[in-house]
């Protein structure tokens, strides 16, 4: 990532273009400029065959200046800083603070390339562009620009892992409209990556984020409930209803796959709770073993006895 601060003091996540990728789309460029000005430079030279070689000289020279010069600022200007090879290598030619190019940058960028690139044959810009920090050559240093990949391939994306099944189901009636994106990404973030965080650190992170969950939604703390499992079921929930918004009631939204990270476990027998009095709605306290629930007794039906006669005693008292 490049270290660019806008005026507004907003750093730009750019990632500037190395070496191998610059030279190959100059190499593109200079392929198809090249081409281009040999076939231009052959009907030139049948057509101005009738004139002296003075004048001969100068055509030839204006057709060098406007084809390997003036078409690649002129392509750079108009395209924004994205000249055929680039945008097949899927690079492009910024300013200093993110912004796109003007005719000034592409012009002093032109006209050093014809010393870097076609004077030296690359060599200046090859020693310039490993020299410099982020990969640029003595055109863009001059010029005020920084070339900078546009496809950058993307992250791969965690799946959050399921709530535990006692869970489910549980928060059907919070309220969650009163939570924020920004933290609704904070605990996505965490329960994806808990498993990469040192136990207490992840355990402090959970009780903090659960706090704010429990602030927002105005619901009071669920006792003996983790603070990840509690994280884990309402993201649970709130993607629960972003399915059934989407595709109708009834629809389960696709969570981890087996094999998906667990709960971390919390350093010595530790995990963070509800309903224990402190300052936050979560207190360390011992985990009790879980126990199942005792069934429930199955009455018999007594066996039916059939009706006796009538016979007029009675039975003693």
């Amino acid at each position: 990532m490049s270290d660019l601060v806008t005026g507004d003091a907003v750093v730009l996540g750019l990632r500037p273009a190395r070496l191998p990728s610059r030279a190959l789309a100059i190499a593109l460029d200079l392929f198809v400029y090249l081409t281009g000005y040999l076939i231009i430079s052959i009907g030139l030279t049948l057509a101005t065959a009738s004139l002296d070689s003075a004048a001969q000289a100068a055509v030839a020279v204006g057709s060098f200046l406007l084809v390997l010069v003036g078409v690649p600022i002129a392509v750079e200007t108009l395209s924004h800083g994205r000249s055929l090879g680039k945008l097949a290598c899927g690079l492009r030619v910024v300013r200093d603070d993110g912004g796109p190019i003007r005719f000034r940058h592409a012009l002093v960028r032109g006209a050093m390339g014809v010393v870097e690139l076609l004077g030296t044959f690359g060599a200046i810009a090859c020693i310039a562009s490993l020299i410099s920090a982020r990969g640029r050559r003595l055109g863009d240093v001059f010029a005020g620009a920084l070339v900078v990949r546009e496809r950058v391939p993307g992250a791969r994306v965690m799946p959050v892992p399921p709530p535990p099944p006692w869970l489910a189901g549980r928060f059907s009636g919070l309220d969650l409209s009163a939570v924020p994106d920004g933290l609704w990404l904070a605990v996505r973030q965490y329960l994806t990556r808990m498993n990469q965080l040192d136990p207490q650190v992840g355990a402090a992170m959970a009780v903090r984020l659960a706090d704010d969950l429990v602030a927002r939604t105005g619901a009071p703390a669920p006792a003996g409930v983790p603070a990840a499992a509690f994280l884990m079921a309402v993201v649970h929930e709130r993607q629960s209803r972003d399915a059934a918004r989407a595709f109708g009631p009834g629809v389960a939204p696709a969570y981890a796959p087996p094999g998906a990270p667990a709960m971390p476990a919390m350093p010595g027998g530790m995990s963070p709770a509800w309903g224990h009095p402190g300052p936050g709605a979560y207190a360390p306290q011992a985990v009790q073993p879980a126990t199942p629930p005792a069934p429930a007794p199955v009455e018999v039906p007594a066996p039916a006895v059939p009706p006796r006669p009538a016979t007029g005693f009675a039975p003693p008292a």
